[in-house]
């Protein structure tokens, strides 16, 4: 698996290739993988040290990604969809409070977390009522959208 180190607009991202079939590239991006979809095919017995590829539009693979140790550690264990409802970043950017613990009791509504995108503290709220089963971020961590940050259990 070939690890790559890149800054964009001042956020680091830390990209893993871990497979790539044909025109798909199976990579993980902070930790969330993703289907990525190349202008041309590459041969991968053919390029052991293939070049980065270049990106066409990214797929998340999962619905329910977890963070990788050298991203987002998570604060408990990994959320599932039996565990009830997953609160997720609406854009990427940095988490930079977390104001709910886990067993604590949220109403639809109230702030769970502050994350920083494009220079602008954005609060996320709970969309249900219920309390915290996991919290996968820490302030500090960049997210990506659509990840999960915190699950209410219902």
């Amino acid at each position: 698996m070939k690890t790559y180190q890149y800054k964009v607009k001042g956020i680091d991202y830390q990209v893993e290739i871990a497979e790539v079939e044909g025109n798909i590239a199976k990579v993980n991006v902070n930790g969330i993988p993703f289907e990525v979809e190349l202008q041309k095919p590459i041969n991968a017995a053919k390029h052991p040290q293939m070049n980065t590829p270049k990106v066409m539009a990214p797929k998340p693979v999962s619905t329910n990604p977890t963070p990788s140790s050298q991203s987002a550690a998570p604060v408990s264990s990994a959320p599932s969809a039996e565990a009830g409802f997953a609160v997720k970043s609406p854009l990427p950017g940095t988490i930079t409070d977390v104001k709910v613990q886990v067993g604590q009791h949220v109403n639809a509504g109230d702030i769970v977390l502050t994350l920083e995108a494009m220079k602008m503290q954005n609060n996320i709220e709970a969309e249900v009522s219920g309390d915290i089963t996991s919290i996968t971020v820490k302030p500090g961590d960049t997210v990506m959208e659509g990840a999960v940050l915190v699950t209410i259990g219902k």
